[in-house]
């Protein structure tokens, strides 16, 4: 669940600088630091509803529903993901022109760090169940 905090909260922190030497640097028109909440319309949204699966994960052992998938999976599944996409996003395909004129700043780490953290959670999670073993031939 702090990997679903940090992962909201470093939606909100900056993700992404121009160079300040550089008076070309623009981030969609912009200079200076920009977060992904100012920067990426649907990426932002994405990262929000991610963050939200460990705390879904926490009411699903809490209220011991029962799955028909090991627990922890949904949520290993979605901060995967989560991590494809900050990765893609801040190695990859920066935004702003030029590219080598923008910088990750400490927000983007932050993000990384949070889906990290929720990806070795929900593995550690998905582990501790043992899934029935099926016969050879069935589905």
């Amino acid at each position: 669940m702090a990997g679903g905090v940090l992962l909201a909260v470093s939606v909100f922190l900056p993700w992404y600088g121009t160079d300040p030497d550089n008076r070309f640097a623009r981030i969609d028109g912009a200079r200076g630091d920009q977060s992904c909440w100012d920067v990426h319309p649907i990426l932002r949204w994405l990262m929000l509803a991610a963050s939200v699966a460990p705390f879904i994960l926490a009411y699903i052992i809490a209220t011991d529903a029962q799955l028909s998938w090991a627990r922890g999976e949904m949520t290993m599944v979605t901060s995967i993901a989560a991590l494809g996409l900050i990765f893609y996003n801040g190695v990859i395909d920066r935004p702003g022109e030029p590219s080598a004129a923008i910088s990750v700043k400490y927000g983007w780490f932050l993000a990384l760090l949070a889906a990290l953290v929720m990806t070795v959670a929900s593995a550690m999670r998905s582990s501790a169940h043992e899934r029935a073993r099926k016969p050879p031939g069935t589905i």
